[in-house]
């Protein structure tokens, strides 16, 4: 009877932890360049037990795991912001962060700082850094589709677009920031993709595919917690039997 314990425990916490990645899911459905979550599942350790002389073997349930996102591209939405960028193909945008590392996005909501620096939402420097000249403002800058950046025929810069070898070991490290891992490679130039200017890629998320996952997760979480509850009644009823 502990076993079956054990196996319906270890269901309810792979369903949250796939309600938790629906819940992340939903939360950025409007957030540019957000790819959904895609969570796995697998069974634990089984064991082989004797019951009345039949060899049986017994599973200790199942778990959950990310493995990867979901790399589809998202729909581009025109915002008419000369330094909204939307990346057509796969790849990257890099950014500095505040520790000194590179950090990977497809979020191409730009702006620029007191420096004149272009930079992403969170004030994270993009890679390579570009600066618009003093007193030039954001409207006067073109943007090609290769990411050469001019301003008045001068060039100011070339925004390169990365990828790794696997982009689904990338880690997440919030707001739509990656960091590459040993499991994902390195970074290297990705140069078949076009950036658009004026535009944001929106998030792939499907809210009617993710509410129908999340209804029939949560139906799987209840029908474990019933296991539980029928265990411990029959555990009950078998101590009440002893004495």
């Amino acid at each position: 009877m502990v076993e079956g314990l054990y196996s319906a425990a270890s269901g309810m916490a792979a369903q949250e932890q796939q309600l938790d990645a629906i819940g992340n899911d939903l939360a950025n459905q409007s957030s540019s360049g957000y790819k959904s979550e895609r969570i796995g599942f697998s069974d634990l350790l089984y064991n082989q037990v004797n019951l009345t002389g039949t060899h049986s073997d017994v599973g200790a349930g199942a778990r959950a795991q990310e493995i990867g996102r979901d790399e589809s591209e998202g729909s581009v939405q025109q915002t008419g912001n000369p330094l909204d960028l939307a990346i057509e193909g796969e790849g990257f945008f890099q950014v500095k962060l505040s520790n000194g590392s590179t950090a990977l996005t497809r979020n191409g909501t730009f702006g620029v700082d007191a420096n004149g620096q272009i930079t992403d939402a969170e004030g994270n420097f993009l890679q390579p850094p570009i600066k618009l000249p003093a007193g030039a403002t954001p409207s006067e800058v073109q943007i090609s589709t290769d990411g050469t950046v001019s301003l008045g025929g001068r060039k100011l810069g070339q925004i390169g677009l990365v990828t790794v070898p696997a982009p689904e070991h990338l880690l997440d490290s919030g707001g739509g920031l990656l960091t590459p891992t040993s499991s994902s490679g390195a970074p290297q130039a990705q140069s078949a993709s076009k950036i658009q200017q004026g535009a944001l890629e929106s998030s792939n998320v499907d809210v009617a595919s993710e509410m129908a996952k999340m209804i029939s997760t949560q139906r799987s979480y209840q029908l474990a917690s019933s296991a539980i509850q029928t265990e411990s009644q029959m555990m009950s009823i078998a101590n009440q039997l002893r004495s």
